[in-house]
């Protein structure tokens, strides 16, 4: 018997077909499941509830779904997963530089999607108890300690908020602007740039060379990703 899930996906899809089958599917598995078929409706959606991941189709018939991606990432920290008949290099790459966690083509098997969505949610979802190993990084969320290579770093307010921010969601491309929104939550009274200090102080308590990260990485043009 599957356990008792509470996390929620937000299916958005113009095809009521497809919306249908994933729904009956994920419900079997005991997710709530809300559903839309553009980003007018998605975006009403994620302003009545809490989602935890969208499954966000590319081509929606009233707007692109990487500008819906950018515009939910700007306001809600969730996971998204993208779904495309084809997907051509550019897209790809296009999808993940928007910040998306995963992506996946049509046709599609619902057994697969639904793994998709487990491997997702464990990168992205935030640990409340116990200890996540991060090859020589432990995150202890229940103490609020970061050992590095065994030896416990103690880091100000603001950069525990950013580390925290960056174990959330692993690999996810994160703007300066979505750093001071999610981590700082709008206490911040600098620049956006200003953030590159506290990233700078991060590192040096983290990274074995501070020259050469190698969890916190520079995405250029972009912001920083948190590689675990």
């Amino acid at each position: 018997m599957d356990r008792k899930r509470n996390e929620v996906v937000l299916i958005v899809d113009e095809s009521g077909e497809d919306r249908d089958k994933l729904r009956v599917y994920l419900e079997e598995k005991e997710y709530k499941v809300l559903e839309a078929c553009d980003g007018t409706s998605a975006w009403e959606a994620l302003c009545r509830e809490k989602v935890d991941l969208v499954i966000l189709e590319m081509d929606l018939p009233d707007q692109s779904g990487i500008l819906l991606c950018k515009r939910i990432y700007e306001k809600y920290c969730v996971a998204i997963v993208f779904l495309a008949k084809r997907w051509e290099e550019e897209q790809i790459i296009e999808v993940l530089r928007s910040g998306a966690d995963d992506y996946i083509q049509k046709p599609f098997h619902c057994d697969y999607v639904e793994a998709k969505i487990e491997s997702v949610l464990r990168r992205t979802k935030q640990r409340d108890k116990g200890k996540v190993f991060l090859n020589d990084l432990v995150y202890d969320a229940e103490e609020r300690k970061v050992l590095v290579r065994g030896k416990e770093v103690h880091l100000t307010p603001t950069e525990y908020k950013l580390f925290e921010t960056f174990v959330s969601a692993p690999n996810r491309v994160f703007t300066r602007e979505q750093l001071i929104h999610y981590a700082l939550q709008g206490e911040f009274d600098g620049f956006d740039r200003s953030i590159d200090t506290y990233i700078k102080g991060l590192r040096q308590k983290i990274e074995a060379d501070r020259s050469k990260p190698k969890h916190i990485i520079t995405v250029y043009g972009v912001g920083y990703r948190f590689v675990p």
